[in-house]
């Protein structure tokens, strides 16, 4: 059976409720983020899944929690700490059978979202209002220019995207389902790759909140379902 990769990105979040800009501000899931999360979650629920990464941020990890909730294995996420001392060492688990019912996730900033620089916590409408729309799509939409203090989103694919083929891919490539909760643009960032977007193909794409993307991987291709 070919291994198969599913990407997601989390539920909605307070600040995408409230219309602000978030980034790497570590802002939790609203209600309907959590029903969003719970619901991507049942989508999934039939695909196996052995190993799973997550971002830093604690969106993205309640969003693979809740997800995995209802899986038909019964498997139990257990974030991993390696080299993070006593966190690590500590957190081993000595029991086979309680082992063999988990799945293991790996955490990794850069797999964190655009961070927003100076628009952090700014209302969206706002700053438009302030900047014109024009200036605020660019700082939003384009590849290359970054918001102030910020990412471009060439930035966040500079940081995504060699993560995930040095991290990620060989588990696939060990014959491994693997599960990525992450966020809008270090998806984006993925999909570019798997897609073989442009940069202009890629401003456009919209990876809605909770909406699973599965794809299959063979001998270095990828299958996306339909």
């Amino acid at each position: 059976m070919k291994p198969k990769l599913i990407l997601m990105r989390h539920g909605q979040s307070i600040w995408n409720q409230m219309n602000l800009f978030t980034g790497w501000v570590d802002i939790p899931l609203s209600e309907k983020g959590v029903e969003e999360a719970l619901a991507g979650g049942r989508k999934i629920r039939d695909l196996p899944i052995d190993v799973a990464f997550t971002s830093t941020l604690v969106r993205a990890h309640t969003t693979l929690v809740l997800a995995l909730l209802s899986h038909e294995s019964g498997k139990i996420p257990i974030f991993q700490h390696p080299g993070q001392g006593k966190l690590d060492e500590w957190g081993q688990i000595h029991s086979d059978s309680a082992r063999q019912k988990t799945i293991p996730v790996f955490m990794a900033a850069e797999l964190n979202e655009r961070m927003y620089g100076k628009l952090q916590g700014l209302n969206k409408a706002e700053t438009a209002k302030k900047f014109g729309d024009e200036q605020v799509h660019v700082w939003r939409r384009s590849y290359d220019t970054a918001p102030p203090e910020g990412e471009s989103l060439a930035m966040t694919v500079a940081r995504a995207l060699p993560y995930f083929k040095k991290e990620i891919v060989p588990s696939l490539e060990q014959g491994k389902n693997v599960f990525v909760c992450a966020h809008g643009n270090s998806l984006r960032g993925i999909v570019m790759h798997l897609d073989n977007l442009s940069k202009e193909e890629v401003v456009r794409l919209e990876i809605p909140t909770g909406e699973p993307i599965v794809y299959t991987y063979y001998k270095g291709t990828w299958i996306k379902a339909s």
